[in-house]
Parts: structure tokens; C-alpha cells; sequence
């Protein structure tokens, strides 16, 4: 028998309530142990989706007023029998009644080990229970909707579509290949190829969508990059919000990479503002510079800052160079004073740039524009189905690979048998993309994520 398992499920700060959360198959037992109804009656009497009020027994004593809920498998968060005990919210009181539930005979639960057993038990999949914890730690309001669409199931149930068409397809050629006396109707190339064809499409848009998906649901490395002097510091400080990194008129101010997470608009950027970008024979500037130049090649998204009140000069020609197929949103700065740059060769290499004053907070919103526009979250769908996360898309990668080859054994003339090998090996994929065979090691990984408690 599975133990019965209990946590706190409120964060660990004081508040108005605190909820101690059960679920087993002794959980409501095990509440009745310490909670005591103002008429007298047991949580065992209850039916699901019910509650009482009344007090927390500790060591003999009342301890709080409390309000226990009560649901009943399999309709509940985990499928189990589950009771929730709501006290008032000082972590002490919190604390001595998770530990008179505990004494009543439940053990504590492990990170994720709720949505874990929510998994375990049907209740959801895999990409489901994934996408409890981007709602957990979603910073922005459009991430949160794209995390609450894929706890909703828009992922899985795309995913299920897509292996219908193929289990279809592997189901009708096995039959076709075992039997082949029997009246069964033969999957003919040109429909095998349609519907071969459909899958792949629908992988590869899904698989199209992940880098601005992760960039909006888990935020983006961003590296404020540039000469010295361009205004870098400064545009750290703006988007931060705060003076985070020093701004001199000295070259070489900033050595090392500062760091921040922020906020623009609906996106959330880690900030890096690094050193300034020259050549240097001071030793510790230099070592800054090579962190500069590593950031550049290492970060998802680039703001390479040029200075509009000077000319260009080769550290920004090298800049711009370096820049070259990567995720960059070109800044020039200072238009606050007079323009003496040729902007041409920056117009020219990046397809989205902003003119800004970060001294005076001129323009932020067209920066975020333009790095909606970098990154393709102009127009993104939070209710689409997105690929949350690398497992997903190495799982839906190697889907789409093993399509890829049934279609050209057909195209080669391969046996339906060899063929149907590829479509299982591509049905196997999503299936462990969802979780239906997912090893216990995945899993156990996956739900280590998760806080106690949820």
C-alpha cells in the first residue's frame, strides 16, 4: 500500500491561511486524528467536495480554528482520497499542524510528489504535470496563459491527434503485412505518403515554435553588448528599474557581467550587461572582454548598443560582424544628442533595431517591439500548443526524424514492414513525450523540479 503523504501547500510565508494538504488512501483517517468539527462528527462522514469547520487537536490541546476539506478518489487533484486542512496563516501555526498530521500517521511528501501521483493515477499527462510548474514560476501574464493552456491539455491533445493519424498508419499496414488472405483494405502509397506528409508538417510547426514559446514561458539570456561608453550600463539600469550597474564617463568601468532578471512588458529577460568590448592590456579589463565576447555566442537574444553621438569605429564593425546569424535587437543610443554616426551599416545588418535616449527613458516601448518582433511573440497564441521544454522537443525531434525516413523508404520503395519500424519508433517518441512510456527515471527527474507541496 502507498504510503499517505502531507506537505504544506501554501508558500513559506506568513499569510491569511495556511493549507496542509493529505492525500492517501488513510488521508481523511488521518485528519480526523487532529481535526476536531464543531458538531462533532467526523471527516469520515463527510461524501467529496465537502467541509466542515472546527479546530486542530495538538498534544491533546486545541491548537487553531480550521476548516477541513474533503474529496474523495478518484475525484480529486491526485486521484486519491484527499483532505485539506485550511488554519490561519502564521508559520508557526502552519508548522505544528503539519506536524500533528504527521504524527497521526503521514509521512512527509516529496517535491512534486502530489502532481506526481496526479500523473501516476490518469488524472494528467506528462506535459500537463510540466506545465503545473511553469505556472508556479511564470513571471509574466502571457506565460501564464500558455502555461494554464497546456495544463488545460492544448499540448497533449495535439500530440494524441498526431499519434491517432499514426498508430492509424502502422495499425492498418500490420494488419495488411500479418494477414494477408484476410479483406483487409491496403493503405496504397499515395495516402501512406498524404498522411506521412500531414505528421511531419504538424511536428515541424510545433517544433518551429519553440524558441519564442521558451523565450516567453521561461524568459531569455540577454546580452547588453557594445564599446565602452555606449550607454550599456545605462540601459541596464533602465530596464532594470534601478542603478544595478555603475555608469561613468570612464572607459572600462564595467568589468565583469552584471546580472538581472526583468520585466519589459510581457517578457522576461535575464539581463547580462558586460564589459565594454576593445582591445586592453589592463589583465582584469581583458578577462571581462573574453566574458563579453563568450556571452555573446552563449545568450539567446543580443542588444548590441551603438553610441549615435560618435562614429563607428572597428570595435562596433566587429561587433556587428559577431552579431551574424544570431537573435539581435540593434540599440542605438543617445538620441538625445546630436546624431554623428553613419547608422547605415547597423540599419543595414540587423532587421530590428531601436533608436532610444536610456538616459532619458526615451523609446523603451519600441524596444520591447522590436525584441517581440526578434524573437516572433508579436502576434504569439497563448492557447496554441507549445513545445514547454527541451524533453518535449527532443521527444517531438526525434518523432519528426523517424517520419522523415518512413517517408523516404516509401519514396525508395522500402517494405511496408521496414517502414511501419520507423512509424513506431516516431510513435514511441510521443508516446514518452505525454508520459505513456516514460521511464521511471524521466519521471523521477521531471517531478525533483517541483516544490513540496505541489
Amino acid at each position: 500500500m502507498e504510503k499517505t503523504i502531507a506537505a504544506v501547500a501554501t508558500g513559506n510565508a506568513s499569510g491569511g491561511l495556511g493549507v496542509i494538504r493529505i492525500s492517501g488512501e488513510s488521508a481523511i483517517e488521518i485528519a480526523d486524528r487532529v481535526f476536531k468539527a464543531k458538531d462533532g462528527s467526523p471527516l469520515s462522514s463527510l461524501n467529496g467536495y465537502r467541509a466542515k469547520l472546527g479546530s486542530i487537536i495538538f498534544h491533546g490541546e486545541p491548537l487553531d480554528e480550521a476548516v477541513a476539506l474533503v474529496f474523495r478518489a478518484p475525484k480529486s487533484y491526485t486521484g486519491e482520497d484527499v483532505a485539506e486542512l485550511s488554519v490561519h496563516g502564521g508559520l508557526l501555526i502552519i508548522e505544528k499542524t503539519l506536524e500533528a498530521v504527521l504524527e497521526a500517521g503521514a509521512v512527509p511528501a516529496q517535491a512534486g510528489e502530489f502532481t506526481k501521483r496526479a500523473f501516476l493515477n490518469g488524472k494528467i499527462d506528462l506535459t500537463q504535470a510540466e506545465s503545473v510548474a511553469d505556472l508556479i514560476s511564470a513571471q509574466g501574464e502571457e506565460a501564464a496563459k500558455a502555461s494554464f493552456g497546456a495544463l488545460q491539455g492544448a499540448l497533449c491533445k495535439k500530440i494524441n491527434s498526431v499519434l491517432q493519424q499514426l498508430t492509424d498508419c502502422s495499425a492498418l499496414m500490420a494488419a495488411w503485412v500479418d494477414y494477408p488472405d484476410e479483406d483487409i483494405p491496403e493503405l496504397n502509397d499515395e495516402q501512406l505518403f498524404a498522411s506521412l506528409s500531414s505528421v511531419r508538417e504538424q511536428l515541424e510547426s510545433l517544433l518551429s515554435g519553440y524558441d519564442s514559446g521558451s523565450a516567453m514561458l521561461h524568459g531569455i539570456d540577454t546580452a547588453i553588448v557594445g564599446r565602452p561608453n555606449t550607454g550599456k550600463s545605462t540601459l541596464m539600469n533602465l530596464l532594470s528599474g534601478r542603478d544595478r550597474s555603475i555608469v561613468t564617463q570612464i572607459e572600462g568601468t564595467t568589468r565583469d557581467i552584471v546580472e538581472d532578471t526583468v520585466r519589459l512588458g510581457n517578457l522576461v529577460l535575464r539581463l547580462s550587461d558586460t564589459a565594454g568590448l576593445r582591445g586592453s592590456d589592463d589583465p582584469v579589463e581583458s578577462i571581462g572582454i573574453r566574458r563579453a565576447f563568450n556571452k555573446i555566442d552563449e545568450a539567446g537574444l543580443i542588444l548590441p548598443v551603438f553610441d549615435l553621438s560618435r562614429p563607428l569605429n572597428e570595435d562596433d564593425f566587429g561587433l556587428i560582424e559577431k552579431c551574424k546569424g544570431k537573435r539581435a535587437v540593434a540599440v542605438l543610443n543617445k538620441t538625445d544628442l546630436p546624431t554623428v554616426a553613419e547608422i547605415s551599416p547597423v540599419t543595414n545588418a540587423f532587421a530590428n533595431r531601436v533608436f532610444i535616449s536610456a538616459k532619458s527613458c526615451e523609446n523603451t516601448d519600441e524596444l520591447e517591439n522590436a525584441i517581440k518582433a526578434e524573437l516572433s511573440l508579436a502576434d504569439f497564441d497563448t492557447t496554441a500548443p507549445i513545445l514547454a521544454n527541451q524533453r518535449q522537443k527532443r521527444c517531438c525531434s526525434n518523432a519528426a526524424e523517424s517520419v522523415s525516413q518512413a517517408i523516404s523508404a516509401l519514396e525508395s520503395g522500402v517494405t511496408r514492414d521496414a517502414i511501419n519500424v520507423l512509424i513506431d519508433d516516431a510513435i514511441n517518441e510521443l508516446l514518452s513525450l505525454t508520459g505513456k512510456r516514460a521511464t521511471v527515471e524521466v519521471v523521477n527527474d521531471i517531478f525533483s523540479k517541483f516544490c513540496v507541496g505541489k
